[in-house]
């Protein structure tokens, strides 16, 4: 019998039908619609094709089993009056939802996030019910370490090694001393009751070691149940889980999630195997107390598609989250990320900490984060900022740009001054051309450097044992050093370079890519170039076009009128200045615009007017429905990456190999979860017409009876990652 319509149909008959009050009816429609979407996705309450999917399951479809059903549940699981009691205590709790976020001046869309944490707590416990079930595992799971204990093992430890930097040989330098005093703020703020919080420690200022001991302490003393560390690039998950697990130990309990490794299934009764059934089994519901994650994974979380996404959201209540390098999110995803995040803090108890130093200038979005007046933690901000002063922004972009022949003499010209220096590109095809002129082995042993590069067409580890190559020679003064990288490089990576050229970009990316240079200043004060590249190709890639566009902008006033902007062009007056310009350009961009029905995703998860007028006038049909909610178009289509990516296992080393060859064997649900974890240091994301084509060159193997990608070696080279040619993208660096 198809259970999920039954018990949406009976919530629906008794609850909503008839004389029910609104407070009723929509406790009624998010009961219902959790219990019937259960093996898949949220249903449309009102959907773009103008139609009520929700209303045909639970009030129109036939369900010839259905009256003898309602019989035996009423029989053998629960009697009348206990079910009607616990209506009656989820009205009372919805009631206090509704008038909270009246109060709260909270936008309607909240309602989308608290029906989706519902769904997520059942998904999960339905999850973890099954699966004890299918392993035939008669006792209950171990229960995990309470977090508090574990927490303070952790400032604990984390305290050693801060003592231990204060006893050092440095110690009394001026920029550390800064750096303890910043860290003694975050301390300070953990006694602050929950809420949302800015940290602008400036690049270079201890900014991981400082947010943890705020995340640390803050959770130890309000009973916070983890901590979640979400950041733009998986580079930044490497080193920052890498260095914390240093200071922390416990491995067990830190948790990297980078990516999917199994791209999502469609879960409906009808389609199932058991091969199916092992995935959707193995664990991926970030239980872990520390977590590190993507924004990329993080806003799949509350929009993609597919229960494995959702199942993750209600661990994200009651938690520490604190957002690295925040400026960074997609530009079609700032209202919806900004609703979840007053979500989160209003009705989810988490505490958030928005880290960068460049704190973007929101006030020019139309839905706002709602942080307080008083958010920032970190104080004399300006004062800070004056001493970490370790570059200066040389203008060097000319109208028609550099191609790779002219950047690498520039390059060369400058590599006669300095012993290490950092090119980033917006392009992946601009930085393979650039990296080939450069590593012509005459050049190299003429001018006496090292070359290395950089892109996400690498997988992880590989990632990461190039950066530890190219710091090993920066710390033994080895062979002098020439990076080329796309922008991975150029936010929250501890890597220091003598001189950084970066194409232009926004000014946010470019006082990232400043970041990497001159990092702990113990030189004089050094440049970072900006020039334009010839080679780059931005047309389709509208938010780096735009900001480049609003850079120049502001590089042409600052030679105007430099004194305008503090005779800095990274100084908070140009930043506030280069948002203005930036999100008034794509204001109207902001709300997710779905092309495929031409909606907006904010619009569908809110009131949604034009679908619910649209039904009205098509039927006439009077719902009397309190949600309108179109749950299953949003999660269709939406994607954080405008083009859909594919995530594909490349046979990098032996571990690699070894876990291809193991997800072709006979696993179950725990192997498997182990497996996947593991395989995420391995696995790349590639575009839909780069698989066509490793496809068709026959480059590609399906593993875990198909569910799996994997690279075959040829089409993986140790220098450059994916060895396909061609313009990749410059999306996929937030992956």
């Amino acid at each position: 019998m198809d259970h999920s319509t039954a018990g949406g149909k009976l919530i629906y008959q008794l609850f909503h039908e008839g004389d029910s009050s609104a407070l009723d009816q929509l406790t009624a429609e998010w009961i219902s619609m959790c219990i019937l979407s259960h093996h898949g996705g949220l249903r449309d309450f009102i959907s773009p094709d103008i139609a009520s999917p929700y209303l045909e399951r639970v009030k129109f479809k036939e369900i010839p089993e259905f009256e003898h059903a309602v019989a035996t549940f009423f029989k053998q699981q629960i009697g009348w009056d206990e079910l009607e009691n616990y209506f009656n205590q989820a009205a009372r709790e919805v009631e206090a939802i509704v008038t909270q976020r009246q109060q709260q001046k909270l936008q309607v869309i909240t309602f989308s996030f608290i029906l989706k944490y519902i769904f997520s707590c059942l998904i999960d416990a339905d999850r973890t019910n099954t699966r004890i079930f299918e392993e035939e595992n008669e006792e209950p799971p171990e229960s995990p370490m309470n977090s508090t204990v574990l927490f303070k093992k952790c400032y604990a430890a984390l305290m050693d090694k801060i003592d231990s930097y204060r006893t050092g040989e440095d110690a009394h330098h001026p920029i550390n001393l800064l750096r303890s005093k910043m860290s003694d703020q975050c301390e300070a703020a953990a006694y602050k009751p929950p809420g949302m919080y800015t940290l602008s420690i400036p690049t270079g200022g201890g900014k991981t070691l400082a947010s943890l001991r705020y995340a640390l302490k803050h959770a130890i003393e309000y009973g916070k149940e983890r901590i979640i560390y979400i950041v733009p690039y998986t580079t930044i998950i490497e080193q920052n889980a890498e260095d914390i697990r240093k200071i922390l130990g416990n491995e067990i309990h830190i948790l990297e999630h980078h990516s999917n490794v199994i791209e999502e299934q469609e879960e409906e009764e009808e389609a199932y195997d058991q091969n199916k059934k092992k995935l959707k089994l193995a664990k991926d519901n970030w239980d872990n107390p520390i977590i590190f994650t993507t924004m990329v994974q993080f806003l799949n979380v509350f929009f993609a598609r597919g229960t494995r996404n959702v199942r993750r959201l209600h661990n994200l209540a009651n938690s520490v989250l604190i957002f690295d390098e925040v400026q960074s999110v997609p530009v079609q995803c700032i209202s919806l990320f900004n609703e979840a995040l007053n979500f989160l803090s209003h009705y989810g108890r988490s505490s958030i900490v928005l880290c960068t130093a460049t704190q973007p200038a929101l006030d020019f979005v139309e839905n706002k984060l709602k942080i307080p007046t008083d958010a920032e933690i970190i104080q004399d901000l300006e004062l800070v900022t004056d001493c970490f002063k370790r570059v200066k922004i040389v203008d060097n972009t000319t109208p028609d740009g550099y191609n790779a022949n002219e950047l690498k003499a520039l390059i060369l010209t400058e590599m006669e001054k300095v012993d290490s220096l950092l090119v980033i590109l917006n392009t992946k095809q601009a930085v393979r051309k650039l990296y080939t002129q450069l590593n012509d082995k005459a050049e190299r042993e003429h001018h006496r450097y090292e070359m290395f590069h950089l892109s996400t067409g690498m997988c992880p580890a590989h990632r990461k044992e190039i950066l530890e190559e190219v710091r090993k020679n920066l710390a033994t003064g080895g062979r002098r050093v020439i990076c080329v990288s796309t922008q991975l490089i150029e936010a929250g990576v501890d890597i220091s370079f003598q001189c950084v050229v970066r194409s232009l970009a926004g000014l946010d990316s470019i006082a990232q890519a400043a970041g990497r240079c001159n990092r702990h200043g113990k030189d004089e004060i050094r440049n970072v170039y900006v020039i334009k590249s010839a080679d780059e190709q931005l047309s389709k890639l509208k938010e780096i076009r735009i900001g480049a566009e609003k850079s120049a902008r502001i590089l042409d006033e600052f030679e105007r009128k430099p004194d305008e902007f503090g005779n800095d062009l990274l100084s908070p007056e140009a930043m506030t200045k280069y948002f203005e310009y930036y999100y008034t350009e794509i204001k109207y961009d902001l709300n997710y615009r779905l092309p495929v029905i031409n909606q907006e995703a904010f619009k569908l998860l809110s009131l949604n007017e034009d679908n619910v007028t649209a039904l009205q006038r098509k039927s006439g049909m009077n719902t009397r429905l309190i949600s309108k909610q179109s749950f299953a178009a949003v999660e269709r289509y939406f994607e954080v990456i405008d083009q859909p990516t594919t995530s594909v296992l490349v046979p990098f080393n032996d571990e690699a190999n070894e876990i291809i060859a193991d997800l072709n064997g006979e696993l179950d649900s725990e192997q498997l979860t182990s497996l996947l974890r593991r395989a995420q240091q391995y696995v790349i994301n590639i575009y839909t017409h780069e698989l066509k084509q490793l496809d068709q060159d026959n480059n590609i193997k399906l593993l875990l009876h198909g569910n799996v990608y994997a690279l075959k070696e040829v089409a993986y080279s140790k220098e450059m990652g994916l060895d396909l040619e061609g313009e990749a993208g410059w999306s996929l660096e937030i992956m």
